[in-house]
């Protein structure tokens, strides 16, 4: 079969696991000869220039939402944003169109429909907070119709919420996340250590993500003093930025944690922090496939994480880690003390699940199951 011509086709430029899984399958495709074309509906965070600078294909922001202006504002933006991307469809004719959020699935892909694009796959990757029903609705709607051939959900339970918002069975197909295994091999553990204000022989407790409500670091500064009256030197480390770390820095002075919890900021070089940690924490709310629960377990860390959502679909408890029930601080301090004082499992764990994500959740392997998905739908389709 030809090169393919591929527009990826995500809402926000912003570091998070969907817009790393879009930039891999992308870099992927575009490696392997195909034309390939990455797209935003809107900057959040300034990425554009920088993400252009790092990789070989097209990056382009269709400037349809602007932060700080109004509803009436970003009204017009939105349309504009869509008369970008329409006049982007018609001028580059491209054979397949992926959409990666409930957003883009449901502006773009109708979009692509009207515009002749043959091949339209729409994707799921979790739970979406604070969308309303008849949003649900008209995603469900839109996909049944035709908008898109195929979504892909990331995990079983994905699945089940799409059957759930109204999506036919036969509409669905799972390809779970991959990603690049984290090589941690040459890191300096110590120096990572240091720079953190973390000593060498400290047990340390890494969370990855944004400072946001779903994530719910809360709970793990919450778990914190029960961790340290068995374990008094050990540290809880978290990697990333966002609305709440004025909240969660009040919350560590107000428990005087001040010692054992820091607040990383985001880091260009996480994998030197999983390739110096002992525990990876993730006591999210909700998920849909973790990209970093996946790099986490690839770099052979154990895992303490919440039974969530496409979490509990990967960590097989006792065998890779441990889980505990949202919100509960109590479950997840047991979780972390259950991980600390037993070394040996602690590395058992790590390896197996660093044997895991390299059979069943590679890159590698996620975007060869998109090329198949999209040669399948090309094939059936009619010569005209």
């Amino acid at each position: 079969m030809k090169p393919l011509s591929i527009l990826f086709l995500g809402t926000q430029m912003a570091v998070g696991g969907a817009q790393k899984v879009l930039l891999d399958q992308a870099g992927w495709f575009h490696a392997r000869g195909h034309r390939v074309t990455a797209a935003f509906f809107y900057d959040r965070d300034s990425l554009r220039e920088k993400w252009q600078a790092e990789f070989p294909f097209p990056i382009l922001c269709l400037s349809g939402f602007h932060k700080g202006r109004g509803i009436l504002q970003n009204g017009f933006s939105i349309l504009g944003g869509l008369a970008r991307l329409w006049i982007l469809l018609r001028r580059e004719r491209f054979d397949v169109v992926e959409t990666f959020t409930h957003d883009s699935n449901t502006l773009a892909l109708p979009l692509a429909w009207v515009a002749g694009v043959p091949v339209r796959i729409a994707s799921h990757h979790g739970i979406v907070a604070g969308i309303r029903p008849w949003r649900e609705k008209i995603h469900a709607w839109l996909v049944n119709r035709g908008a898109a051939q195929r979504i892909v959900a990331v995990s079983a339970l994905t699945r089940r919420k799409l059957l759930e918002e109204g999506i036919a069975a036969e509409k669905i197909i799972v390809i779970p996340n991959g990603i690049a295994p984290v090589e941690v091999e040459g890191v300096d553990k110590t120096e990572v250590r240091k720079k953190a204000g973390i000593g060498a022989d400290d047990p340390f407790l890494l969370a990855v993500g944004r400072l946001v409500p779903s994530k719910a670091h809360r709970v793990l500064i919450d778990a914190m003093p029960l961790v340290l009256e068995r374990f008094p030197s050990a540290k809880a480390g978290v990697c990333g930025n966002g609305p709440l770390r004025g909240e969660l820095e009040e919350q560590i002075r107000t428990l005087g944690l001040e010692d054992s919890v820091r607040l990383l900021g985001h880091s260009e070089h996480v994998a030197q922090f999983l390739a110096s940690a002992d525990v990876f924490v993730m006591p999210s709310l909700w998920e849909g496939l973790p990209i970093a629960l996946l790099e986490a377990m690839s770099a052979g860390l154990p895992v303490a994480a919440t039974r969530v959502e496409g979490v509990e679909e990967v960590v097989e408890e006792g065998r890779h880690g441990f889980l505990a029930p949202p919100g509960d601080k109590d479950a997840l301090a047991e979780a972390l003390l259950r991980l600390l004082q037993d070394p040996a499992a602690r590395r058992r764990m790590g390896e197996a699940a660093r044997e895991k994500v390299l059979e069943k959740y590679t890159a590698e392997r996620m975007c060869r199951a998109y090329l198949s998905l999209m040669e399948r739908i090309q094939s059936k389709r009619p010569e005209g």
